[in-house]
């Protein structure tokens, strides 16, 4: 090989070690005429090259340096302790689903908690008792808007104002609008209770009426049913006590009679009416 020869075949590795120091630089090989080409071929990487990057942050402010975030918790929306409307509308759908028996009662007491509990384990959420934002949507999905006597099943509803005819003397001033009886006194209301009428089949009659009898034991001989703390106003229809408006609420009705669902408040009740007071029955 003459000095020009050896000359460019140590340019040449000179370039090929200067090549393999530089990512993406390849010798190229002769052609298939003998012929060298330019002696590197350079790569553009398909991606820039990866460079270190700084820890990801978790919602406390902690870096994990794992690149994951992690997600945030559910919204709590009512806990143990929480009362109102809402609280209502949580038992009623837990009552549609067979996860709840009492109420609705509008106060978040141990018996909701439990009923929550068991609904998230059946549905692999994590068993709090707490109503976060993933149990109440997946809650929703599985039940239907409860309507007012659904939310009032076992009572509590607010009573509407009382009807003109029940302003003066000793009334007992019942509403079928609201579904409750007060007992007033010229014009002020002593007490109030949840009440409950007849079905369409022997409905509850409406107008002005007087007690005419009052019975403490009384047994109805038409329906062989107990009758206590009996006010008779109606031919064979009284203010009285019920023991299955106290176990199933508005999920049933009476033979015509107002039920009274609280035994203590028509207890009461029946020591303070008199032979003679007045009854309106309304809308």
């Amino acid at each position: 090989m003459g000095r020009k020869g050896i000359a460019a075949v140590a340019a040449l590795t000179a370039l090929a070690a200067l090549a393999g120091g530089a990512a993406g630089c390849t010798v190229q090989p002769a052609g298939a005429d003998g012929e060298h080409k330019s002696p590197v071929r350079t790569e553009v990487p398909s991606r820039a090259p990866s460079t270190p990057s700084s820890p990801s942050r978790t919602p406390d402010g902690d870096g994990d340096g794992d690149g994951e975030k992690s997600s945030p918790a559910p919204r709590v929306l009512w806990s143990p302790g929480d009362s109102g409307r809402d609280i209502r509308e949580l038992q009623a759908r837990l009552r549609q689903v067979a996860w709840i028996f009492h109420g609705p009662t509008g106060t978040y007491d141990d018996p909701t908690a439990e009923a929550v509990r068991g609904f998230q384990g059946k549905r692999g959420l994590p068993r709090t008792g707490v109503t976060d934002s993933v149990t109440w949507q997946r809650l929703l999905g599985m039940t239907h808007e409860p309507g007012t006597w659904e939310l009032y099943l076992m009572g509590g509803q607010p009573a509407d104002a009382p009807d003109a005819r029940c302003r003066t003397g000793r009334v007992l001033c019942i509403s079928k609008t609201s579904r409750t009886l007060r007992w007033m006194i010229d014009g002020r209301t002593v007490s109030t209770m949840p009440v409950r009428f007849g079905s369409e089949y022997t409905p509850t009659r409406e107008g002005v009426f007087h007690v005419y009898w009052k019975s403490r034991h009384h047994v109805s001989t038409l329906y062989d049913s107990p009758m206590p703390y009996a006010m008779f106003f109606s031919g064979g229809q009284a203010v009285h006590f019920s023991a299955d408006f106290a176990a199933r609420g508005y999920a049933g009705a009476s033979h015509g009679c107002v039920n009274v669902r609280d035994e203590a408040a028509i207890a009461r009740l029946y020591g303070q009416v008199r032979n003679g007071d007045k009854v309106v029955v309304h809308w």
